[in-house]
């Protein structure tokens, strides 16, 4: 640990600890009821760094109000973040009177980031040869370390200078901006490099160097040795722009224009009387006693951290046992047949379901009441362990047995590792992450640690705290016992604990309560066993196609010189830039936030319009993606014993409650270009079988026409018609029968545009048409359906009353931003408030369709149907061929059971040999 010099320059990101503070214990409240444990926590710190280092030079900085220059930069930066709690904000006036009467300088500038501010001054300062330590939990603040500058966490207790930065990170300092930049950061909505998480992060700035050297040649990235950097050129070619927005994103400003130097941040002498005050006012009784007492007017920071006159939250009052002898192995047994509710988690050594091997289970019977019970622990050393298969023989009555309630935090995962040992665990009654999810599927994210923060205000040991990080992390069957056990009985513990704070909650709202049981619960099974069963792919034909889609992106680089009457980098958008504006003299239709001429996406999509060199590239970047994530990779996904892909689905991260899947996407998979297709031709039935895939024809429109009411849209469903072609004959003013393709067309458009939102300026710019003839498509339109219309205005008006809307099931769908002062955001939560309903209500009923399917298949049919795939509004089946065309009609009228709206809802499926001929 470095030494931190005497007398340092303080700055302290006040903004990281509020936050901080404000999720963590103690969650105090004065007489009057208002929030003061935001206030406390990051006063008490304060107190402690001035003990500890008494500085007299030291600032305060935090946030100000209002957008940033990184918002110019990227729009959608940190637009995820929920907008700060109510009895959050509250705390913030009478947080700073005291930092003030403390006699702290405080700093907050618009435009900019505290982060920013201090990069500032600690650069300012380090030139100057001071001593600087920035008080943080950000790990974005590493990147200013350097031989001046030291970070320290009181609220862990830790200190980091170079080498602290470089053995945490895996690189030093001046690479900590590249290693976010690849990485991405969800919290701040930054894109990062897709897929690359920090391992493989790590091993291509370890190999190559830089994001600024990965950028000029992505072929570099294929000397280093990790898994897909064989594929990685193509990546970063595909997401370069994205890339180096990421790296703008990720670096802290250090030129703020400041009003006073670092030398006049000066701790002055508290002001005595207006501290005697805030204190009294929080009801901060100690430090109140402290100051009245005080003859000189400084605070005794001898008692400064203790804090014993709060109302200090309870430590979790805990009893965990680890599971080592037959005896123990009896009496937990016992109390798990005796149990009603068994809360239980897995310890595994892979996050993959197919490959984890099991290394111990751990149980929650009551609150405070959790074991932890070792299998395959095999470090050196390792404690004696029961023998695993006849323990797991003991527990299969148990875990089998429907009678005894299990709940779990993704559940999923535990049921495919327990299917793993033979297993079937039955009795799935509850899950906390599902549970979180329905209550409100936006607030933040649902992994377990972030839950017990949030709605226990306890802070759970991390996988980090026992295994490590980075490459030198470790597998759950190497941690000591004396670390694992606390971890596994904790998390069961805990789990059990949330459940019981969260279902409190939905029961207090029947509908939600509804969703979660007769919605979510029953697909969580329905999933993990779509998981297993997994799909069989034809990797040689993906061969040959990557084989065809290399010779392919070649012929379109040599096109691509021809024109150009040079060669480059197709993908470098340094090379574009100098190409199409300088050389050619290309029309410049937007800049990037640093001024120089965009190669985004949209951008070549209309240079396209006129150009042959721009379509050539986009062609180029559609094939190479394709190649690289899908022909390339998928033979690479096939498991070693089953010989099929295994796709991961997410149930708790839309929140209109789609499923999403990953490794591999299905959501992504391309079906509007000809080689998009194709790869659904690799997506094949074994011998004997065929592919039946069935999809709902039109669901959203259907599902607005049922909400909206518009007797025009509900007519035109129950006559049957093309409702495109309805669209087009209101529209336009002609009959049905007249419809022309091109009509229909901009039927279409304007119908699917409508249900996202889109304004007359993105129709106009789809269509390619006049604004002012976009607006008049939308103005007959809603003359037309004037239900629709009225459906819109009232859901807006709603959403911004309640703030939130639902599905027609019941779902939540809650809109942060919907008052927002910021036009932008606020249309933005609008559009939402129309389309979540729709694609809400939609996500729900082939949720149903798939619990209404499975049943069936379940209790009627003996193996002739299994369950694949869940692609948007499409379920994807493995029949026997000889069953196939009854089977295909009995999944239509199932799927049109799922709901019972006032059109028609109907469900088309086709058969083939493969996917794409079955869709």
């Amino acid at each position: 640990m470095p030494t931190i010099a005497e007398n340092p320059l303080v700055l302290v990101d006040g903004s990281s600890y509020l936050y901080r503070a404000y999720y963590a214990p103690p969650h105090l409240t004065n007489s009057k009821g208002e929030a003061t444990g935001a206030v406390y926590g990051v006063v008490n710190m304060l107190r402690s760094l001035l003990k500890q280092y008494s500085p007299s030079h030291i600032a305060v900085i935090f946030d100000a109000k209002g957008k940033t220059f990184r918002n110019d930069m990227y729009s959608d930066y940190k637009a995820h973040r929920p907008p700060m709690p109510d009895d959050l904000r509250t705390q913030i006036e009478p947080l700073h009177r005291i930092i003030k009467a403390m006699g702290l300088p405080l700093i907050s500038i618009p435009g900019v980031e505290a982060d920013d501010v201090i990069g500032t001054i600690a650069v300012n300062a380090s030139k100057e040869g001071r001593n600087v330590l920035i008080s943080t939990g950000d790990k974005d603040m590493a990147q200013l370390v350097d031989e001046n500058v030291t970070l320290i966490n009181t609220m862990t207790d830790t200190i980091m200078g170079t080498e602290e930065v470089t053995n945490k990170f895996g690189v030093g300092p001046n690479l900590i901006i590249d290693l976010l930049a690849l990485m991405g950061d969800k919290a701040d909505n930054i894109p990062g490099l897709p897929g690359v998480g920090e391992k493989t992060a790590l091993a291509m700035l370890q190999g190559v160097g830089s994001v600024a050297k990965l950028l000029d040649d992505p072929d570099a990235v294929t000397q280093v040795t990790f898994r897909g950097s064989k594929s990685m050129p193509a990546k970063i070619r595909d997401n370069a722009e994205d890339l180096q927005l990421s790296y703008d994103l990720a670096t802290i400003k250090i030129d703020v224009e400041l009003e006073q130097a670092w030398q006049e941040l000066i701790h002055k002498q508290q002001d005595k009387d207006e501290l005697i005050k805030c204190f009294g006012e929080m009801e901060f009784k100690r430090w109140l006693a402290e100051l009245l007492d005080s003859s000189s007017g400084v605070i005794n920071h001898q008692t400064a951290d203790t804090g014993d006159d709060e109302a200090q939250p309870d430590a979790i009052d805990a009893e965990y046992d680890t599971i080592l002898t037959a005896e123990s192995l009896s009496q937990w047994l016992t109390k798990l047949e005796a149990a009603e509710l068994v809360c239980l988690d897995t310890e595994t050594t892979s996050l993959n379901y197919m490959d984890a091997k099991l290394v111990g289970l751990s149980f929650a019977i009551e609150a405070g009441k959790a074991a932890y019970l070792p299998l395959a622990h095999d470090y050196l050393d390792a404690p004696q362990q029961l023998d695993f298969d006849d323990t797991v023989a003991k527990l299969k009555p148990i875990l089998e047995n429907p009678a005894i309630k299990k709940i779990g935090q993704n559940l999923k995962y535990d049921i495919a590792i327990l299917a793993n040992v033979g297993i079937e665990l039955k009795g799935v009654e509850f899950d906390t992450m599902l549970e979180s999810y329905v209550f409100n599927s936006v607030a933040s994210r649902h992994d377990m640690d972030g839950m017990a923060l949030k709605y226990l205000g306890h802070k759970a040991i991390s996988f980090e705290e026992v295994a490590g990080k980075g490459a030198k992390q470790l597998t759950f069957n190497q941690i000591s016992l004396d670390q694992a056990a606390p971890y596994a009985a904790e998390d069961a513990d805990i789990t059990l604990r949330l459940h019981q704070h969260l279902w409190s909650r939905l029961e207090k709202s029947p509908e939600l309560a509804k969703v979660f049981t007769d919605i979510e619960m029953p697909v969580l099974s329905i999933l993990s066993k779509m998981e297993r069963n997994g799909v069989l792919i034809d990797s040689m034909l993906l061969g040959q196609q990557s084989q065809e889609l290399a010779q392919k992106i070649d012929e379109l680089e040599q096109k691509a010189f021809e024109i150009a009457g040079e060669k480059f980098n197709l993908s470098s958008p340094k090379q574009l830039q100098a190409l199409f504006f300088e050389k050619l003299g290309y029309p410049i239709i937007k800049k990037t936030p640093k001024g120089a001429p965009s190669t985004a996406e949209e951008v070549l999509v209309e240079l396209a319009l006129d150009y042959p060199l721009p379509k050539i590239i986009l062609e180029h970047r559609s094939l190479s993606k394709l190649k690289s994530t899908y022909t390339d990779k998928l033979p690479l996904m096939v498991n070693g014993k089953t010989g099929r892909v295994h796709t991961s689905y997410h149930q708790a991260n839309a929140a209109t409650g789609r499923l999403s899947s990953s490794d591999p996407n299905l959501q992504n998979i391309p079906i509007r270009t000809e080689e998009g297709r194709r790869i659904r031709q690799a997506f094949i039935a074994p011998e004997g079988k065929r592919v039946l895939a069935a999809d709902y024809s039109q669901i959203e429109l259907r599902i607005m026409a049922h909400l909206s009411q518009d007797k025009g849209l509900l007519d035109a469903f129950a006559e049957g018609k093309d409702i495109h072609s309805a669209t087009a004959a209101e529209v336009f003013n002609v009959e049905f029968s007249e419809v022309t393709t091109e009509q229909r067309r901009r039927a279409k458009a304007v119908n699917f545009g409508l249900i996202y939102g889109m304004s007359a300026f993105g129709l106009a710019k789809q269509l390619d048409i006049a604004r002012a003839e976009a607006q008049s498509y939308i103005d007959t339109y809603f003359a037309r359906y004037p239900g629709v219309k009225r459906y819109m205005e009232e859901t807006r008006a709603l959403a911004a009353d309640k703030g939130y809307v639902e599905t027609l099931f019941g779902r939540r769908l809650y809109l942060p931003e919907i008052n927002a002062r910021n036009a932008m955001r606020r249309q933005a939560a609008e559009r939402a408030a129309i389309n979540a309903p729709m694609q809400g209500t939609a996500a729900d009923i082939i949720k149903k369709a798939m619990i209404i399917v499975s049943n069936w298949i379940e209790s009627e049919t003996h193996g002739e149907i299994t369950m694949l795939m869940q692609v948007h509004d499409e379920l994807v089946f493995e029949v026997d061929a000889a069953h196939a065309e009854s089977l295909q009609q009995k999944v239509c009228e199932l799927m049109a059971e799922a709901a019972d709206l006032d059109v028609p809802l109907l469900a088309e499926a086709g058969l083939g040999e493969n996917w794409q001929q079955a869709h």
